[in-house]
């Protein structure tokens, strides 16, 4: 049983698609020693990989590359049933057309990076020329394509800037007839066997909050909706679309990402079949 003085160390992703979850969890009374640990996925997953997090919502890639390392939590994900509103890769001409064209690439999401390639090279059997960097810099005003994820990805989505839009989680649904898992909450393993109790008292409460968030989402968009800043009825349209369930689809998806990952030369076979808390 784990000490009540020792903290524990709970990530969180700093995007607005956590908002029904993690500003629900901020209205709530927790014990002192349950500490939120705000960053992007990719931030989150070094630290997770490194212990200085406990558990808490990472990219799925995370636990595709170092399954060994962690338990998923049953029931909980970032995800989306086709298009998601804030995965894009923008382009300035035809995504199909971008063979051995520099496409920028948001450091900030690992499961994002992996999936853009996937479906330029095996999809759309195109092989471009990536580079990782800050999407609002220079690199962005010559390169022909650009990933970006969260809350940057809404921005430049309702700037106009770019003539096409391909939404990453609508185009892994069209050749895939799957949704997609863009961000799951893991635990460490050693974590979760010392602190069995600590876990599933965490999940609960995480279980909770999803609840209560979906029930109460169109004040959490009026609350939200400024940090980007868009209308909160936009707001809205984009949360109603973000799920956070991981049912039986969700984890046939989570396989086949996985698979592609294996088949990639950048995954581990032991992340199928999933292992959960």
């Amino acid at each position: 049983m784990a000490s009540e003085n020792k903290k524990i160390r709970i990530g969180m992703v700093n995007f607005i698609n956590t908002a029904p979850i993690y500003e629900t969890w901020k209205t709530r009374p927790h014990p002192e020693n349950w500490h939120v640990v705000e960053a992007p996925p990719s931030t989150l997953n070094q630290m997770l990989a490194a212990g200085d997090l406990d558990l808490g919502f990472v990219s799925s890639y995370e636990y595709g590359v170092r399954p060994q390392q962690y338990r998923i939590l049953p029931d909980l994900s970032i995800s989306a049933n086709g298009s998601v509103g804030s995965v894009f890769l923008f382009s300035r001409i035809d995504p199909k057309l971008l063979d051995k064209k520099q496409v920028l690439l948001s450091g900030q999401s690992e499961t994002s990076i992996a999936l853009v390639k996937i479906i330029l090279e095996k999809f759309y059997c195109v092989q471009a020329e990536y580079l990782i960097g800050d999407v609002n810099g220079e690199l962005a005003k010559t390169a022909s394509g650009i990933l970006a994820i969260g809350d940057e990805a809404l921005r430049l989505s309702a700037s106009g800037e770019f003539q096409y839009q391909l939404d990453l989680g609508e185009v892994w649904c069209k050749y895939t007839d799957l949704p997609f898992v863009f961000a799951i909450c893991a635990v460490r393993e050693e974590f979760c066997e010392k602190n069995a109790d600590v876990v599933a008292a965490i999940h609960k409460e995480f279980l909770v909050c999803k609840g209560e968030g979906r029930k109460s989402l169109e004040s959490i968009c009026v609350q939200v909706a400024p940090r980007i800043p868009m209308h909160p009825d936009e707001c809205y349209v984009y949360l109603r679309a973000i799920e956070y369930g991981l049912g039986e689809r969700k984890q046939l998806a989570l396989e086949k990402y996985y698979n592609y990952l294996i088949e990639r030369g950048e995954g581990s076979p032991e992340s199928v079949p999933l292992q959960f808390f």
